[in-house]
């Protein structure tokens, strides 16, 4: 069954903030569990029926059934590729709530490791009716502190973003999970990014991802 992604974002911007952040982060006994550089692909999703036809024998076996299910019961969806370190994913997402599957804090999610580099996958998608929409790169620390993920960022483009996640299987769980993560967040003295400069920010960067990908630029939307 899809799992529900429970994300809040925060902007840092400039390294001496995720330094602040980090050393926080150890403070209050989170451990590092990877550290990694990732290549991720947005897509234009189109139809669903194509997609699905076209990736379900690609798909594993144990996760067939969560494909079909995010792709029958989701909207607004966000599709995308993934390369960290050499592993390749698919990525599903779709909207729960009134915010987009790109950004949204509430999202259902769908991923499953692939036996095929990220070039090939890429074409499967751009061969079932799905168009590049962006090309992201960033590198990643991951922390986990009790059942809390955090993620601490350096995009291309946005600068340092750090991420407080909860994955759950039940989504009438997300606004409490939502308020806890908020409060988390308070204590680590970092506020959400709100959803509509979020919004701009990620327009913004698939007009121009071009001008960013694979570098270490930075841009500053309000």
């Amino acid at each position: 069954m899809p799992v529900y992604e429970i994300e809040i974002k925060s902007l840092l911007g400039a390294k001496e903030n995720a330094d602040k952040l980090r050393e926080k982060i150890s403070k209050n006994g989170a451990s590092l569990f990877a550290k990694n550089n990732q290549l991720n692909h947005y897509f234009v999703f189109s139809n669903a029926l194509k997609f699905k036809d076209t990736l379900l024998p690609y798909v594993s076996a144990d996760k067939k059934e969560s494909f079909e299910k995010i792709l029958d019961e989701g909207n607004n969806f966000s599709v995308r590729t993934r390369d960290t370190d050499g592993e390749v994913k698919l990525v599903v997402k779709a909207s729960i709530d009134a915010d987009s599957s790109y950004n949204g804090v509430s999202r259902m999610e769908f991923e499953d490791k692939m036996s095929i580099t990220l070039d090939e996958l890429d074409r499967l998608l751009l061969s079932s009716g799905l168009e590049y929409q962006a090309k992201w790169s960033r590198e990643r620390e991951e922390y986990k502190l009790e059942d809390i993920s955090i993620c601490l960022d350096k995009n291309a483009g946005y600068g340092y973003l750090a991420e407080f996640e909860k994955v759950v299987e039940d989504k009438s769980a997300a606004e409490s999970i939502k308020e806890n993560l908020l409060k988390k967040m308070a204590n680590f003295g970092v506020e959400e990014l709100p959803q509509d400069r979020l919004e701009r920010m990620f327009a913004y960067y698939n007009t121009n991802w071009r001008d960013y990908y694979g570098t270490d630029k930075v841009f500053n939307i309000k």
